[in-house]
């Protein structure tokens, strides 16, 4: 297995910074692997993740989002501009041109998204915006815009909410636009009304000890993507119980393999 660093223009001409793991036999399909909320490609699980679809015969491209604040580096986030002008646009915009620039004619390409990284590869998909074989999504949110009327308020009259990173103890922020572009085009957000016409092949994974987002959210997807698979993880929490870093070689946890198992019986 090889890996390799790259980086193209994402997202409103900002870079995408990834690494694609290559098997050594022929491959059997594309994986795209996105991260969550102040994630990133090197993000707790997502290398060892990348790593099993690469022994199954996947390539596997680990990326962060143009917007993620983060560029090559698995440090602090050295654009905090970037992640204050983050949308699910801009998200949305990023995963249609990875789909189209990675794909393989002849193999099938699916993506995996974790929790925010997961509503905006489904959001993808029920826009049309990304012609793929299936979607994994792992944790992820049922709603684009889950604030409360007081932080909507708040986030439109100052132009940001202040949002710490307790990685490295930065304060970013989250724009305005993040809410403004959801209001100029409420039915381009609405994620369950989006997918209920949709019949692609999709695995929805879930923690069921999720603090961060409810299990309930991925039983709602699933209630509007009857077609799709539905696999709850007992005792998992938002990360399958997954220290970060967490270096490949490790044992993963009893929730993470379950994660791993649920997704190489679905392939």
């Amino acid at each position: 297995m090889s890996c390799t660093d790259w980086k193209i223009e994402g997202s409103r001409g900002e870079s995408i910074h990834g690494t694609t793991h290559d098997p050594e036999s022929v491959a059997v399909g594309v994986v795209l692997i996105g991260h969550g909320f102040k994630g990133y490609k090197d993000y707790g699980m997502l290398p060892w993740l990348a790593e099993q679809f690469v022994k199954s015969g996947w390539i596997a491209h680990r990326f962060n989002f143009s917007h993620s604040g983060m560029l090559a580096e698995d440090g602090p986030f050295v654009r905090p501009d970037l992640f204050e002008a983050a949308s699910w646009n801009t998200q949305v915009e990023d995963l249609e041109i990875l789909t189209k620039a990675l794909q393989v004619e002849g193999i099938p390409t699916i993506i995996l998204g974790h929790s925010r990284g997961g509503l905006a590869s489904l959001l993808a998909l029920g826009r049309g915006a990304v012609e793929v074989d299936g979607i994994i999504s792992l944790s992820a949110p049922s709603q684009c815009n889950q604030l409360t009327a007081e932080t909507q308020q708040v986030l439109l009259q100052d132009g940001f909410i202040e949002s710490p990173s307790s990685r490295t103890n930065q304060v970013l922020r989250v724009g305005a636009n993040f809410l403004q572009e959801q209001l100029d085009d409420p039915e381009g957000h609405d994620l369950l009304a989006l997918l209920e016409t949709n019949k692609n092949n999709v695995l929805l994974i879930h923690g069921e000890d999720d603090p961060t987002v409810p299990v309930a959210a991925a039983h709602a997807i699933h209630a509007v993507l009857p077609a799709s698979t539905l696999k709850p993880i007992p005792g998992g929490d938002h990360v399958f119980n997954t220290q970060n870093p967490f270096p490949v070689d490790d044992a993963p946890s009893v929730q993470l393999q379950e994660v791993w198992d649920a997704i190489a019986n679905w392939l």
